[in-house]
C-alpha cells in the first residue's frame, strides 16, 4: 500500500525541486479564484495545510496572520524562501495534516489546496481542520473530485490504483467528505478542466460531533 504518510513524505521530497515548474502556472488561476472567494478580514489567523512550496502565498491578503504546514521538509524550506522573497512573515512548519500541532479553535480560516486528494485519510485531515477552526470559521478547498452524484466506476477505480501511488486519488467526492466532517458548503465552483477541479468555501458547523467551543 503506497498511499501512506511515509510514502507521501518521500515522494514530495523528491518532487520538491520540480514542483513549481509543474504546479505553478497550471494552477495559478484556480488558486486565485479559490482564495478570492474567501471572506477576508484584517487580522485573521489563517492556516495553509499541505502548503507545498507556498504557491498560495502571493494570493493572500497582507493584513492576515499566516501559518503554513507541509509534510515534506524540502517543500517547507522552499516555502520559507518564497515567503522571504515576497516579504511576508509566515510561520512555516513541517507537520502531518492528519495530526495538526495546534490547539482547538485556533484559526479563523483553513486553506486546503490540492491536498484532500493526496492524503491517506482525508476524513482525518478534515476532522483536524474542523478541530483547529473557531466558531463559524471558513474552510477553503480546491482539488480534483469525482462527481458527487455517483461513485467511481470500475475503470476509474482501477486507474486510481496507479494515480494514487504516483500523484493523486481520483475517486474522492467533495460534498460527502466536507459535510460528514461538519462543514456547511456555501460555494462550489468549477475552476479547471470542466468540473474536475472545484473550489469550495465552507463554514464550520457548531454542534457537529467534531465541533469545539474554540
Amino acid at each position: 500500500m503506497f498511499n501512506t504518510t511515509a510514502w507521501n513524505r518521500i515522494r514530495y521530497g523528491l518532487y520538491a525541486p520540480v514542483y513549481d515548474f509543474v504546479a505553478d502556472r497550471s494552477f495559478r488561476r484556480p488558486r486565485q479564484l479559490s482564495l478570492d472567494a474567501m471572506e477576508w478580514q484584517a487580522g485573521m489567523r489563517v492556516l495553509l495545510v499541505g502548503a507545498g512550496t507556498g504557491l498560495d502565498l502571493p494570493w493572500l491578503p497582507r493584513d492576515v496572520e499566516v501559518h503554513a504546514t507541509d509534510l515534506s521538509p524540502a517543500m517547507v524550506k522552499r516555502m520559507e524562501h518564497r515567503a522571504e522573497r515576497l516579504g511576508m512573515d509566515v510561520e512555516c512548519r513541517v507537520m502531518d495534516a492528519e495530526a495538526l500541532d495546534y490547539p482547538d479553535g485556533h484559526f479563523d480560516a483553513v486553506i486546503m489546496h490540492l491536498i484532500l486528494a493526496v492524503m491517506p485519510n482525508p476524513r482525518q485531515g478534515l476532522a483536524e481542520a474542523h478541530r483547529v477552526l473557531n466558531h463559524n470559521a471558513q474552510l477553503c478547498v480546491m482539488d480534483k473530485f469525482q462527481s458527487d452524484e455517483h461513485s467511481a466506476g470500475l475503470a476509474r477505480r482501477a486507474l486510481n490504483a496507479f494515480t494514487a501511488t504516483v500523484a493523486t486519488d481520483i475517486t474522492r467526492q467533495a460534498r460527502p467528505l466536507l459535510e460528514n466532517a461538519g462543514f456547511e458548503i456555501e460555494r462550489d465552483t468549477p475552476v479547471m478542466m470542466g468540473s474536475l477541479f472545484r473550489a469550495l468555501i465552507a463554514h464550520k458547523v457548531d454542534g457537529h460531533p467534531y465541533a469545539h467551543d474554540g
